[in-house]
């Protein structure tokens, strides 16, 4: 039977395929749109399939706050120019909203909701189809607490943050804090939160170098640990300087704002190495 162009752009809605891809599926199905459903989605798992192997190194990262419940999530590609492409980052977008209206604490959860009339996850497959190239969810985070603030970094989808304070505060005060996240990287909130195994190397690291300095060995300890509380100001969120005034730490900031203030857990997501 011939395929109009309205069964073409019913289509395309119901699917996000090409014009081409559209028409070729509806053809093949004889205008059953189930059946060029279908056609459009094992097209999908074929792509996903042979591309198994490839490196998705690009993609969308976006961040999402509601009801005291925060998540970032990337939907990643193989270039630059389907990450940056409308559709893909509406997808991205949708998929965010679903985890973030459903509260999912893993991956695997948002993977399993419904979009449509399939899951996520074969959504995502769906799009490889259409694009051509290999995409996976991946980097999900979540927060939550009573205040929690977003930084998107220059609105360019690929490093968000998150973090949350013990209290409400004005929104601009988290922003600024979020912002400090995405430009300087912390690995804790304080000296407690340092992986043990983080911390030890460092001592190592620190100790040996005093060693090839030729400092005394009834010293070394005492310099390493001198070392480690640089070390601490480089990686701990609450004792770095405060990129907006380094003459204060973070800390010092949040206390300028109020004396109880302080971050309770942050998350922080990039598509770019650091």
């Amino acid at each position: 039977m011939a395929v109009t162009m309205a069964d073409i752009t019913k289509l395309r809605k119901m699917t996000g395929a090409g014009m081409m891809d559209c028409k070729n599926a509806l053809t093949e199905a004889n205008g059953d749109f189930d059946g060029a459903m279908k056609i459009i989605r094992e097209k999908g798992q074929a792509v996903a399939a042979k591309r198994s192997d490839r490196e998705a190194s690009e993609g969308c990262v976006l961040v999402k706050v509601a009801d005291g419940f925060g998540a970032i999530i990337a939907l990643k590609c193989e270039t630059d120019f389907v990450a940056k492409n409308e559709d893909f980052i509406k997808l991205t977008q949708a998929i965010l909203d679903a985890a973030v209206a459903n509260k999912c604490k893993t991956l695997e959860e948002v993977k399993a909701l419904s979009m449509g009339d399939a899951t996520i996850e074969q959504a995502v497959t769906d799009r490889s189809g259409i694009t051509g190239e290999k995409m996976e969810l991946d980097g999900y985070m979540t927060l939550e607490g009573a205040s929690i603030a977003t930084y998107n970094h220059q609105g360019k989808n690929f490093l968000c943050t998150m973090v949350a304070l013990n209290k409400e505060v004005d929104p601009k005060v988290g922003h600024e804090v979020a912002m400090q996240i995405a430009a300087m990287n912390p690995i804790a909130v304080n000296e407690a939160g340092v992986p043990a195994d983080v911390l030890e190397k460092e001592k190592e690291i620190a100790a040996d170098k005093a060693r090839q300095e030729g400092k005394p060995e009834n010293m070394i300890e005492k310099i390493a640990m001198g070392r480690i509380g640089k070390f601490y100001k480089e990686v701990c969120l609450l004792n770095q300087e405060y990129i907006q005034d380094a003459k204060k730490t973070v800390a010092d900031y949040l206390k300028s704002v109020d004396k109880d203030l302080t971050v309770t857990a942050f998350k922080r997501f990039t598509l770019r190495a650091e």
